[in-house]
């Protein structure tokens, strides 16, 4: 799709200097050529711009004018986003993501990430976390979850944004919204609710604050154009943790029934978890404290 709608803009690119019918025309193509479209507003304009272009074309006979007039639209910006789950992202379909982030197109990638295979039962995925019981996890996932956020931010030109709507909504709008102005890849992983987590899914928006405020969760933005401006481009938006990893795991079933079933291995996991989320904490700090000025 992003292929296909950036060959087409190439192609009305060109006939925009070869049409005949626009000779007369020049400042609204170098108009049309130069507009920025980062904002709502500067879309807008150029939508304007797009419909004068049309209305001159519709006058002309010529064959040329009448395939710009078929491409005019792709003069405007397009949004391409990708909407899929952890068991693809970082899974099963891990390649051909990577294989896509790695091409530096401006394509948007939003994953709903549930850390479970939801829509085949529940199984386990590599997003899974420590502790977590899941079908091939019945004694309790023994390795932390795959960190997806980690592996693009190392690219250095991905966008990248952790968001959690139940814990902070406006932070939630404030990556998309960067995420789509962003000229490049962008990977957005929010924190999705399921069934498989063994929780009343009325409250499940509760569920993704207390996965936040432990740590399980931290929100953050990494915008790679702040590095060409000096800054650090991770910029961390929860805070610190509040409350235990315990805390948490325990108000959902898929720790709890461990618990139950066998308490010891329930507690090693518990500590294990926990030591996981602290060093993930350290290093995302450290990452955040890093000096990008220019010197």
């Amino acid at each position: 799709m992003r292929l296909a709608v950036d060959k087409f803009n190439q192609q009305a690119k060109e006939l925009l200097t070869s049409v005949d019918a626009l000779k007369d025309h020049t400042a609204l193509v170098d108009a049309i050529k130069d507009a920025k479209q980062v904002t709502e507003s500067d879309i807008a304009e150029q939508r304007k711009r797009i419909a004068e272009l049309k209305a001159i074309l519709g006058n002309s006979s010529d064959t040329a004018a009448k395939r710009l007039a078929n491409l005019a639209d792709y003069l405007v910006k397009k949004s391409v986003w990708i909407v899929g789950g952890d068991g693809w992202a970082f899974d099963i379909g891990y390649g051909g993501l990577d294989h896509v982030l790695a091409q530096g197109r401006n394509v948007n990638i939003l994953v709903l990430n549930t850390e479970v295979y939801s829509n085949t039962g529940g199984q386990m995925s590599k997003a899974t976390p420590m502790g977590a019981v899941a079908k091939f996890a019945a004694a309790g996932k023994h390795l932390p979850e795959k960190d997806m956020g980690l592996i693009a931010m190392s690219y250095g030109y991905i966008y990248v944004a952790q968001i959690a709507m139940g814990a902070n909504d406006a932070q939630a709008v404030k990556a998309i919204l960067e995420a789509e102005a962003y000229d490049g890849p962008s990977l957005i992983l929010a924190y999705a609710h399921c069934i498989n987590h063994g929780i009343n899914m009325q409250k499940g928006l509760e569920n993704q604050k207390r996965a936040v405020i432990s740590g399980h969760w931290p929100l953050y933005r990494y915008n790679p154009a702040l590095a060409d401006e000096g800054k650090n481009p991770l910029v961390i938006d929860s805070k610190d943790p509040t409350i235990s990893f315990d805390d948490f795991a325990t108000k959902e079933n898929r720790w709890k029934q461990l618990q139950k079933s066998n308490p010891e291995a329930a507690k090693a996991l518990s500590e294990g978890a926990s030591e996981h989320i602290k060093r993930k904490w350290s290093y995302l700090n450290q990452l955040a404290g890093l000096d990008f000025s220019k010197k």
